[in-house]
């Protein structure tokens, strides 16, 4: 990423979504040259599969797909199908975040369907805090769900999943969802420029 033309440098910032939230949690926390790191409706724990570094594996936090919910309309939601990252089981599944070299922004519907978004953004506090780190910056959005986009896209709020084949349920209520798209692309690039491009001008959620 730092040899391509379009790089700046001399850092490197993150954003990921969803299981890719995970992901780009496990980056920063393990690779060098990343100072900033957005996580919209993240886990703090590895999802979904073990991951492997170099001589390391990080196990998947214990899921219990037999809790999987059915909506009235006939879609799925998995909010109750992962366990507490907090168990002693799921220890080794923890992302080690507090070894990450920058600051953290969390991005949270508070409706989101597919996992305890807010809970888990409260662990990376907490855990961060606990070991001398900075506290990052949590912006909550009332009503709005998992899938948040970039501002003026149609509101996700369920879809044919792309890995299960199935109809599921991200939550949100439109007015409140595209609100919070529209503050939440602000406030992502916000982050950025201040501690990518160092600007310290830093804008607060109105929502």
């Amino acid at each position: 990423m730092l040899q391509h033309p379009e790089v700046k440098g001399p850092s490197i910032g993150l954003l990921g979504f969803s299981k890719g939230g995970d992901l780009c949690l496990s980056m920063a926390s393990f690779l060098k040259g990343i100072t900033a790191t957005v996580l919209i409706n993240a886990c703090v724990a590895n999802t979904i599969t073990p991951l492997h570094y170099k001589d390391m594996i990080i196990p998947k936090l214990v899921d219990d797909l037999g809790k999987v919910k059915i909506t009235k309309s006939g879609f799925l939601t998995f909010m109750d199908t992962w366990s507490n990252p907090l168990e002693e089981r799921n220890h080794q599944s923890l992302i080690p975040l507090e070894k990450a070299q920058g600051p953290f922004l969390f991005i949270v519907g508070m409706d989101d369907q597919n996992w305890k978004s807010e809970f888990y953004a409260q662990i990376a506090s907490e855990r961060l805090q606990a070991h001398g780190k900075e506290r990052p910056q949590i912006i909550c959005y009332p009503e709005t769900g998992h899938c948040i986009d970039p501002p003026y896209f149609p509101p996700s709020r369920a879809s044919v999943h792309a890995v299960l084949g199935e109809a599921v349920f991200y939550g949100g209520e439109p007015k409140a969802h595209s609100k919070a798209q529209v503050d939440a692309w602000q406030q992502i690039q916000t982050f950025f420029h201040k501690h990518l491009n160092g600007k310290k001008c830093v804008k607060h959620s109105k929502i």
